[in-house]
């Protein structure tokens, strides 16, 4: 096979070969038929430049006739490529869709650079794959403390496994059992969490932890006595709001009599409208009271899970694959935001200090350029220079003349709600320093430069941050809150202590060099010249 291909190969590029040089054979005969036609009309010396002249205008012809041809061809081959991969990449359920999100969450790890977050982001990434091909489906006891829990999973395992008792929260910890079911290929888990809404610190505690075994249930089994309360339903809608299947079931129905069973039924499936079928609302009798008889010890009557069980059956044999998947792509979305926030978090260090090196490289441009007005253009340039390389950062391509529009925009929004004209006068209250009036003019607006270029930079970050949206607020609602951040006394001190070092000491050095030394000071002494910020 590899031979054939082999084969195939070298003998396409030979034929390609031949073609090649038999165009470029045929073109210079034409070029050569054209001059020696010339020297017939034109003198020789004149034959050379105007074959020169002529192929520049056809080169010329041929870039502005083909060029728009070959981009529109180019772009009708990417939105066919592009068309065929969203194709091939939609889903057929739910199981594919959370294949597809575990790779995105492996594309979104490649990008990530801080090695302790990734290292943890990894493992939850592998943990909630081997829960996709692992063989058991996770269900989960849910319910108050005493309502009945442990006593519905003894009764369906058929034995004793846990404390049964009047006392509120007589499970303190999360307990796991398994077993199989006839005609399910899966295993099944189940998970009898602690008691919801109880008193008390550790009550918080406990169920904190059903809580977050709850998140990552394939199936939820919430266990109620009576009917729900406020706080029950609460939690319910919370659950449902995650993508959970519920089902609610109505325990200790022994104690009541047909009529009371019924009308709490109504009552639960009134209350889950909308949030749980009515099928998935069901009675039970877990652990039934024993029945006394006179000379003989208590008769105690079988537990009442037939109409559960037939449910719980029917519900895993029919939708237990895609319940693990979704529950799976729960928890896909939920690394997947967990991801986004710590990529988000690395691209705004890396464009923080990509916009701190730009603001000091306009304060140079200002500081260095002689011409008035010369200095605008060459930061307004850089400004854009700036923008592009933020966008790179968050991943989006930028045309130049993107960016000099997204520049413009900041700059004007700067001059409208009088910004530059406001930070000029705050670096220069802010700032004394014993210089040359010019050199002192050149400072203040090489810093007032810098300063400006960081509000423009941190609008920019909060623009591709929101996926290029200025937000309800627009431009005007970011530069003005970049701006209240960095005119308050801690950034701005922080920021001039830094100007000074960066702008002001090279200024100095740079004017020691170029004066002579003053007559009468002795070598190694100058004047006492301090630069110094105002409190």
């Amino acid at each position: 096979m590899n031979r054939q291909k082999l084969l195939i190969y070298s003998s396409g590029g030979l034929i390609l070969l031949l073609l090649t040089g038999a165009v470029i054979g045929g073109f210079l005969r034409l070029i050569n038929e054209v001059r020696y036609s010339l020297e017939y009309f034109l003198p020789y010396w004149l034959v050379g430049p105007v074959l020169f002249l002529a192929g520049c205008l056809l080169l010329a012809l041929i870039i502005q006739v083909g060029w728009p041809w070959f981009q529109s061809f180019l772009n009708k081959i990417s939105n066919q490529s592009i068309n065929s991969k969203s194709q091939t990449l939609i889903p057929k359920n739910r199981h594919q869709a959370a294949k597809q999100s575990l790779k995105s969450i492996d594309r979104l790890l490649e990008r990530l650079q801080d090695n302790v977050a990734t290292e943890g982001l990894r493992q939850d990434r592998d943990r909630v794959e081997k829960e996709l091909a692992r063989g058991d489906l996770v269900v989960v006891i849910f319910g108050t403390g005493s309502s009945g829990k442990t006593s519905l999973i003894r009764a369906i395992l058929n034995e004793v496994v846990g404390r049964v008792g009047a006392q509120m929260g007589s499970t303190k910890s999360s307990q796991i059992y398994r077993l199989r079911l006839k005609r399910l290929d899966r295993g099944l888990k189940l998970i009898d969490t602690p008691g919801i809404l109880e008193a008390g610190k550790d009550g918080y505690s406990r169920e904190k932890e059903a809580r977050l075994r709850a998140s990552s249930a394939d199936l939820m089994v919430v266990v109620v006595d009576s009917d729900l309360r406020s706080a029950e339903l609460e939690v319910i809608k919370s659950l449902t709001n995650l993508g959970k299947r519920l089902l609610i079931v109505l325990n200790k129905c022994d104690l009541r009599g047909e009529e009371e069973e019924r009308r709490l039924l109504a009552l639960l499936r009134r209350h889950c409208k909308g949030l749980v079928d009515s099928e998935d609302v069901i009675p039970c009798c877990a652990s039934p009271q024993s029945v006394p008889i006179p000379g003989e010890q208590p008769w105690q009557p079988p537990a009442e899970i037939n109409k559960l069980l037939r449910r719980l059956a029917k519900v895993l044999h029919d939708d237990g694959e895609e319940l693990l998947a979704d529950n799976i792509l729960l928890q896909c979305r939920n690394l997947g935001d967990k991801g986004k926030k710590l990529l988000n978090s690395q691209r705004k260090q890396v464009a923080r200090k990509c916009v701190d090196r730009y603001s000091w490289i306009s304060s140079g441009v200002v500081v260095a350029t002689p011409l008035p007005g010369a200095d605008l253009l060459v930061t307004a340039a850089v400004n854009a220079q700036m923008v592009i390389e933020v966008a790179r950062i968050y991943g989006v391509q930028l045309t130049k003349d993107r960016a000099q529009e997204l520049t413009v925009s900041v700059g004007r929004t700067l001059a409208g709600l009088g910004i530059i004209k406001g930070g000029v006068s705050l670096i220069g209250s802010a700032l004394s320093i014993n210089l040359p009036s010019l050199l002192v003019g050149k400072a203040i607006q090489g810093i007032a430069a810098a300063w400006l270029t960081r509000i423009a930079g941190a609008s920019f970050i909060t623009y591709f941050q929101q996926d290029q949206d200025w937000g309800d607020g627009g431009i005007q609602e970011v530069v003005q809150h970049h701006y209240d951040l960095n005119k308050r006394d801690s950034s701005l001190q922080k920021f001039m202590e830094l100007a000074v070092r960066r702008v002001i000491v090279p200024l100095r050095k740079n004017q020691q060099r170029q004066l002579p030394p003053r007559p009468g000071l002795r070598e190694g002494e100058g004047a006492s010249d301090h630069e110094h910020l105002k409190p």
